[in-house]
This record gives structure tokens, C-alpha cells and sequence, in this order.
């Protein structure tokens, strides 16, 4: 028996799967979030900052470091600010410090 798979790219296996078409759109989401703040976050602390999952109103954001967390708790009034102004109106951030592997 032969079986051949046609390659699909993940936004066409996104499309039709309800379940990945949601998960796709909320990574969207947090992605589009971390770039609308991006630019607020000194550049010497953007690459520990990663975008976190969005639950409710409630949106993550991972940190490498425990001195980069207070840095980041610092700019919270300011990130919540920009993401009020682009369209993001009801948002409590939540500064999550990744473990160390």
C-alpha cells in the first residue's frame, strides 16, 4: 500500500482545523500585542521579553530573569498605555519569569 501526503503549510492546516485555527489566531494576537510595545522596551531587554498566551483579558508576558522582570514591572502603566491606544482597551499585564534550563 502506497500512501502519499500532500505538504500543506500551516496557516492551510490552521484553516481547517477549528482547534489549530484558534490556536493560531491567539499566537497572532500575542505576537501583534508585543509589537505594538516593542519600541517602549529598551533594546538591551527586548530579547528576554517573549509574547505569552492571551486568557480573557489577561495577557503574559515572559521574561528571562528576575532583573529584567522588575525593569519590565516598571514600564507596566506605560505598555498598558500603548496597547489602550491600539485598540487592546481592557488588558492587565502579567510579567511571568521563565525557569532556567
Amino acid at each position: 500500500m502506497n500512501r502519499r501526503f500532500n505538504p500543506v503549510t500551516l496557516e492551510q492546516a490552521a484553516q481547517d482545523s477549528p482547534t489549530l485555527a484558534s490556536l493560531f489566531a491567539r499566537a497572532r494576537d500575542a505576537s501583534e500585542r508585543l509589537q505594538a510595545v516593542q519600541e517602549l522596551i529598551p533594546p538591551d531587554l527586548r530579547p528576554a521579553v517573549q509574547a505569552g498566551p492571551v486568557e480573557g483579558g489577561t495577557w503574559c508576558l515572559l521574561v528571562r530573569g528576575n532583573a529584567a522582570a522588575a525593569k519590565l514591572r516598571q514600564l507596566l502603566p506605560l505598555l498598558q498605555t500603548r496597547l489602550k491606544s491600539r485598540g487592546w482597551d481592557e488588558v492587565t499585564l502579567r510579567i511571568k519569569v521563565q525557569a532556567r534550563r
